[in-house]
């Protein structure tokens, strides 16, 4: 959710960090701050805004050097949007300032203390708690001093601290929430984003749970809470700078959505395998003989990437025949959920850090399953966490919003339900077949990409709508639930998603000629079912939007999509509704890229 960024080295630092803070801004904030020092300063010097960090940027005075300093983009958890709960948080000395992602749960009871104390509170916030705790201890070293604060917390957290008496480090930590280290050139970085630091390193080290590390301009060293020393070997960043801008696009989604082909491209290159009509997937860590022993499998999720996982489910079901079904992580790691040795569990996060998803994670592994890991980000908890699984290859994704991670995911399922299946009894004329189909996609997405314009006519219609309704049947349902979340995400429209088995069974009293269907029809051997419930539809005057392989009579407008294999139509189905989605936006002057109450990475539960 909320965005922190560290330098010290031998730079101006308010510029760095005011730049790193607007690489993060997709991340979700409503409030920034910096603080800087110098080994030559006598304290520190601080700055807050609530806003933006165009904000932030027009508060810090002009004489606001340093060489040292901390920021941070806040998202309210506890305390409205505001100047005073705005990060960072200092100490009523001035010596402290800590900037901290998470949520600290015996906040209140460890207020309460302190307050008892004498300590006066300045903020609403959580955050505040840690600062005091820093600044009372009475160790020697600001390490020491930050342990002991940990040692005292409860819930989730990636920090940043500062010390006046310490101006020549940074200390942080992670627990939940994730912390990332960059290695420069006799200068340091520290961020919750590589978005932050690819302009400047692409050398990283991600903290592990429990793990601290102290930067200094020349140097770096990491350990765990306890105080043990850990090795930590830097790795290469794939994505550059580059990637991260908006290409001469108005918004990063739309650039995004027309990332597509090029992206499903880069989830296929080098894992088809033609000889054998199958795929090679060596980072699952599963060989033929363990697939072969899976009976079930569990995908867990949120949001988009749960929708993902149940197109996955299908597929896998559909493709490898092993009962499959997707759940989501939120409740799946708080209802006791029986934990099976032949299940095979698949944990799906664009990020990598998801808590809900990471936490179900880390519960399976303590409880001895074999999890894989889908995601897009390298060397991410979720990845480092689960005993294999698969990159999706996407690239960096902006926008709060996902769609090309969608895409791309949908395609890896697809890929790991080819590799179940052909371990089974998926012949090898059924594998050439979907490797065919796999090889068209690319080429059908810049096919629906081309109708931008008739779609956007069409977003223009529907914007009016106050509410909308999708519908799909078994590989369109969740097509349609996607469809349903990227309308209310982007666009603020409530909209409902419902299998079109179940019109007859309540959503039928909704229809009316104010209420609009999205209808999901693909040419398969469910078509007459999906036409029939068009026609209930129909006859009590309701309007249809639908997206078929064919002009559908009973919709008001239609648009087509290529046709693929059966098993691959819903990679295919969506795409066009995202497009329907940025337009309706658009045609609303929406804030696309930063839709309100949202972030890009949930952190936090």
């Amino acid at each position: 959710m909320c965005g922190i960024v560290g330098y010290i080295g031998r730079r101006d630092v308010a510029p760095l960090l005011l730049e790193g803070l607007q690489r993060l801004e997709y991340r979700g904030y409503d409030s920034a701050g910096i603080v800087v020092t110098s080994p030559k300063a006598t304290g520190l010097k601080m700055v807050k805004a609530k806003g933006r960090v165009r904000d932030l940027e027009a508060k810090v005075p002009k004489r606001f050097a340093g060489t040292t300093g901390i920021a941070h983009t806040r998202w309210a958890t506890h305390g409205a949007p505001s100047d005073h709960n705005a990060h960072p948080h200092m100490s009523a000395d001035n010596k402290v300032a800590v900037v901290h992602n998470g949520i600290i749960d015996n906040a209140s009871e460890l207020r309460k203390k302190l307050e008892a104390d004498g300590v006066e509170f300045l903020s609403e916030t959580d955050t505040e708690v840690l600062t005091h705790l820093i600044a009372r201890s009475q160790a020697d070293t600001l390490e020491e001093k930050v342990r002991q604060a940990l040692h005292v917390i409860e819930g989730t957290y990636g920090i940043a601290v500062m010390h006046a008496d310490f101006p020549d480090r940074i200390v942080t930590a992670r627990n939940g929430s994730p912390v990332v280290l960059g290695i420069g050139e006799k200068e340091m970085f520290v961020a919750s984003d590589i978005a932050a630091l690819v302009t400047h390193t692409r050398q990283i080290v991600t903290l592990d749970d429990g793990e601290m590390a102290t930067l200094k301009a020349d140097d770096f060293r990491t350990y765990t809470t306890e105080g043990t020393r850990t090795t930590a070997e830097p790795t290469t960043v794939e994505w550059e700078a580059a990637s991260y801008d908006m290409g001469g696009h108005d918004t990063y989604m739309h650039k995004e959505i027309h990332e597509q082909p090029e992206a499903v491209d880069r989830v296929l290159r080098g894992r088809i395998d033609d000889r054998f009509s199958t795929v090679h997937l060596g980072g699952l860590n599963l060989d033929a003989r363990e697939a072969r022993a899976v009976r079930r499998v569990k995908i867990l999720g949120c949001g988009t990437s749960y929708h993902a996982g149940m197109i996955g489910a299908q597929m896998i079901e559909e493709l490898a025949r092993i009962p499959a079904d997707a759940e989501p992580a939120s409740e799946f790691r708080y209802r006791n959920a029986v934990v099976d040795p032949d299940t095979l569990y698949v944990a799906v996060s664009q990020s990598g850090e998801t808590y809900d998803v990471l936490a179900a994670v880390q519960e399976l592994k303590r409880k001895g399953a074999r999890v894989l890991g889908i995601v897009n980000v390298v060397g991410s908890a979720i990845a480092r966490e689960a005993d294999g699984g698969m990159y999706v290859h996407a690239g960096p994704e902006v926008c709060v919003v996902s769609t090309k991670c969608f895409t791309n995911t949908t395609v890896a399922f697809a890929l790991l339900a080819l590799h179940l299946g052909r371990t089974r009894d998926l012949s090898v004329r059924d594998g050439k077949r979907i490797i065919e189909g796999l090889r068209r996609l690319p080429g059908q997405i810049s096919e629906i990409l081309a109708q931008e314009e008739e779609i956007k006519k069409l977003a223009e219609q529907y914007a009016e709508a106050r509410s909308m309704l999708f519908i799909g049947r078994v590989r369109g349902y969740p097509v349609a639930r996607e469809a349903s979340l990227k309308l209310k995400e982007v666009s603020y429209i409530h909209a409902e998603a419902y299998p079109a088995s179940e019109l007859k069974h309540g959503p039928l009293a909704l229809i009316e000629p104010a209420l609009p269907t999205v209808a999901i029809v693909p040419n398969d051997d469910l078509l007459e079912k999906n036409r029939a419930a068009l026609e209930e539809i129909k006859a009590r005057s309701g309007r249809i939007l639908a997206v078929a392989h064919q002009n559908q009579e009973k919709a008001d407008e239609t648009i087509i999509v290529p046709k693929n294999e059966d098993e691959l139509d819903p990679i295919l189905l969506g795409i066009p509704l995202q497009l329907l989605a940025y337009h309706t936006a658009l045609t609303l002057g929406r804030d696309i890229d930063k839709p309100r109450n949202l972030a890009k990475s949930v952190t936090v539960e």
